[in-house]
């Protein structure tokens, strides 16, 4: 990881998956459509969607299929988004009780186009599952709404379990990867959710790959540390398609071991660090129960 060639390199043994159930993925996918709701597996094109879905586990994205920023690592589409759907967070709440689920995860596409960008609605899909069924715990995966005060209270007030922003990579990467994202923004919004809702697990990701270096990654591992994360994960980015950013490397397995037993010893309650490894990937079995910690 230290090493960093400047060409893309072929895709090593370790980063092949099998495909999941395709019959179960097919039920799942039209148990989706019938209610007009998007997953983030799809649109993201997540290479762990066909073990995800075989698990009857998936990630919704609400807030629509388009996105009003362009990060240069994301396959999801950007441009001018239609309306919200305000039936949107009822039917989510509907399909989580019909799949018997018991942790859910929240993400959306970015808003900017909206007064409130769009934390409103996560905070009504938060509370139309949680007067649904209170046996499961929600897990909201959402943009950095600027760091705007009244948006982060309106997400934080609805009370989901886990509050999840992914500071997606290294500081020093982030203005030729992210759109209109910032480093040091992502740090204020994970802890000003950490110091205003102590009972929220503040959670966050990083992508490796991208043509950082070790140092940098630890770096911001104790960034994240520092503002109350205590769920991290770590996973090896892949290219979209052509126009995004290239692969600069494939980090092998063990170094994705140091980092796990690096970021336990700053403290992380919870370090998931695998070339697989997404934000939302078995995040089922992430979640921590009650944690005392900072």
């Amino acid at each position: 990881m230290d090493a960093l060639p400047t060409y893309k390199p072929r895709l090593p043994t370790w980063m092949r998956k099998t495909a999941g159930d395709w019959e179960a993925m097919h039920t799942l996918k039209a148990r989706f459509r019938s209610r007009r709701l998007h997953t983030v597996c799809e649109e993201a094109r997540c290479p762990n969607m066909g073990e995800c879905w075989s698990r009857g586990v998936a990630t919704f994205m609400i807030g629509g299929d388009i996105c009003t920023r362009s990060c240069r690592f994301c396959a999801v589409k950007s441009g001018r988004p239609l309306p919200l759907d305000p039936e949107e967070p009822r039917q989510i709440a509907a399909m989580v009780d019909q799949m018997g689920l018991r942790h859910i995860v929240i993400t959306a596409v970015a808003r900017d186009d909206l007064a409130d960008e769009g934390a409103g609605h996560f905070a009504q899909t938060v509370q139309a599952i949680h007067e649904e069924t209170r046996q499961v715990t929600v897990e909201v995966l959402t943009p950095d709404f600027h760091a705007r005060e009244e948006c982060l209270r309106a997400v934080g007030t609805a009370c989901p379990e886990i509050f999840n922003h992914n500071i997606e990579t290294v500081r020093r990467l982030t203005p030729g990867v992210r759109s209109k994202a910032r480093y040091d923004r992502s740090l204020t919004v994970l802890q000003r959710m950490h110091e205003w809702y102590p009972d929220i697990h503040i959670k966050s990701g990083i992508m490796v790959g991208l043509g950082e270096t070790r140092g940098e990654v630890e770096e911001t591992l104790r960034d994240l540390r520092s503002a109350g994360c205590i769920i991290v994960t770590i996973g090896q980015y892949l290219q979209p398609t052509k126009e995004h950013h290239p692969v600069v490397e494939y980090v092998r397995p063990e170094v994705f071991e140091e980092l796990r037993a690096y970021g336990e010893s700053l403290g992380f309650a919870r370090v998931f660090s695998g070339p697989f490894v997404r934000s939302s990937y078995m995040a089922d079995t992430q979640f921590l129960g009650r944690h005392n910690g900072s």
